[in-house]
């Protein structure tokens, strides 16, 4: 049975660990993010342990025409799973930030992953099967001050997976959005947020959030939130909360 994942953003955090968890259960892969020294060593790790194919393809995704050459790298292979995992953050008040930051963001956290979904999802639907899971966030049940971009993008990929899982389920395809709270990769000191609320809390590891988001895309879930008192809070909690009670507990949180 054909079982080969394309996972973006695999050199580390939540991708490098669902592909290693791919790997474990017998899944060949293609693998892809910026840094080719760690993709390698990546290949080289499961193919040894895993006895599993390995393609590994660098390239930056969110650069203008990135998912499109990723895709067209792939050619020929058939893909069966989606991890939609590549994605940035990054702390500061919006009108002092970096612009072009910014609008780098949106195109690595949106436009790149919504190319991957409408490219491979076709070639799903025409098969009549596959699994897609787009790795979001709990940012994506509030606004985010201090954050604004980033929890915004996560907003629209949450919503754009359960439209999407609507359009195509019925085709034998389904999306799942995975929305972990805090988790301790490399993503907070590159999204600047050391010193914060959110850091001082005990974040959960990568290889958790990674095995939990992969078995609810396997099951074909909608949502996953991997925390369950965050689930609660998040749905009947924060929804309830004055609108700038919540927006100053969030921006409280991302605050240095």
């Amino acid at each position: 049975m054909p079982n080969t994942a394309l996972v973006t953003g695999a050199s580390s955090g939540i991708g490098r660990e669902i592909a290693r968890y791919h790997a474990k259960r017998g899944g060949d892969l293609i693998i892809t993010a910026r840094r080719a020294d760690e993709l390698s060593a990546l290949k080289e790790e499961l193919e040894r342990d895993h006895e599993v194919s390995v393609t590994t393809i660098p390239l930056d995704l969110g650069a203008e025409g990135g998912a499109q050459a990723l895709y067209d790298a792939t050619a020929g292979a058939e893909i069966n799973i989606l991890v939609n995992n590549a994605g940035f953050g990054g702390q500061g008040a919006f009108l002092a930030r970096d612009l072009d930051k910014d609008l780098a963001m949106i195109d690595l956290n949106v436009k790149a992953l919504v190319t991957l979904c409408h490219l491979v999802g076709n070639d799903m639907v025409a098969r009549g099967s596959g699994k897609i899971l787009n790795v979001s966030s709990t940012a994506s049940y509030m606004p985010g001050p201090l954050q604004a971009t980033y929890f915004a993008t996560k907003a629209y990929v949450s919503s754009f997976s359960q439209a999407l899982d609507a359009e195509i389920r019925e085709k034998g395809v389904t999306v799942t959005a995975l929305e972990p709270g805090y988790v301790e990769t490399e993503f907070a000191q590159s999204a600047d947020l050391e010193g914060t609320g959110l850091t001082a809390q005990k974040g959960a590891t990568p290889q958790a959030v990674a095995k939990f988001g992969y078995d609810a895309m396997r099951r074909g879930e909608l949502r996953a939130v991997n925390d369950g008192k965050l689930r609660f809070m998040l749905n009947w909690i924060m929804p309830f909360l004055p609108r700038r009670t919540a927006l100053n507990m969030i921006k409280k949180m991302q605050s240095k």
